[in-house]
């Protein structure tokens, strides 16, 4: 079974999406962490003639070993890393193919980021395409970011939300919509239990029906 989940920064999805691979026993696979290791795997070629160059082989070289070290990958150097990288179509092509792979793995898998259920996996089994409202997203990641130590303007992080959802829509290298098929499932006013019981109850009985 393969489940994608969709949806904008701080929607809940990959909180989701792991508590569905826990649910039902499937790998799971958080796409951005993908971008954020080949941007920290060329990290010292940034400016250079040769970014682009090395940013491809990264990508092509990739693989699970690269995904190990989770609190470096979501460091905010790694995020700006990504940045860089994910304009580049080559870049975008190699991961495609990763998570295309990861996806059809025997048994299938849980995959969660941007454009799974309409570009990367377009036959999943379920898609989900999760949605808050921006102020409710803003608290979250604002929540996330103090666990951790961090001081958080949370003005600045609302804006830096709202405009991080206007580039993934622009984005040239790949449309941020909800595919034809998938559930939308908004999180606004629900914690992650229920949250999690809502998207456990759609793919039973999308699964169910297709049964």
């Amino acid at each position: 079974m393969i489940i994608a989940v969709d949806g904008p920064a701080a929607s809940g999805k990959g909180t989701l999406a792991a508590g569905l691979a826990r649910h039902y026993g499937l790998p799971h696979l958080d796409t951005g962490l993908l971008y954020r290791a080949v941007g920290l795997a060329v990290a010292d070629h940034l400016g250079k003639s040769d970014f682009e160059v090395y940013a491809v082989a990264a990508a092509r070289a990739l693989d699970a070993a690269h995904l190990i070290d989770v609190d470096k990958l979501t460091s905010a150097e790694a995020g700006v890393l990504a940045s860089h990288v994910a304009v580049i179509n080559d870049v975008r092509l190699a991961m495609r193919q990763y998570q295309r792979d990861y996806a059809h793995q025997p048994g299938g898998a849980v995959i969660d980021g941007r454009d799974i259920g309409t570009v990367v996996c377009p036959d999943a089994d379920v898609k989900l395409f999760i949605v808050a409202d921006s102020k409710a997203r803003m608290e979250r990641r604002a929540r996330q970011l103090e666990a951790k130590g961090q001081v958080v303007d949370r003005y600045a992080l609302y804006h830096q939300i709202e405009q991080r959802d206007a580039r993934d829509r622009a984005n040239p290298h790949g449309g941020f919509y909800q595919a034809p098929d998938a559930h939308l499932l908004d999180t606004t006013l629900l914690d992650i239990e229920a949250a999690l019981r809502a998207a456990v109850a759609i793919v039973d009985g999308v699964m169910a029906r297709k049964a």
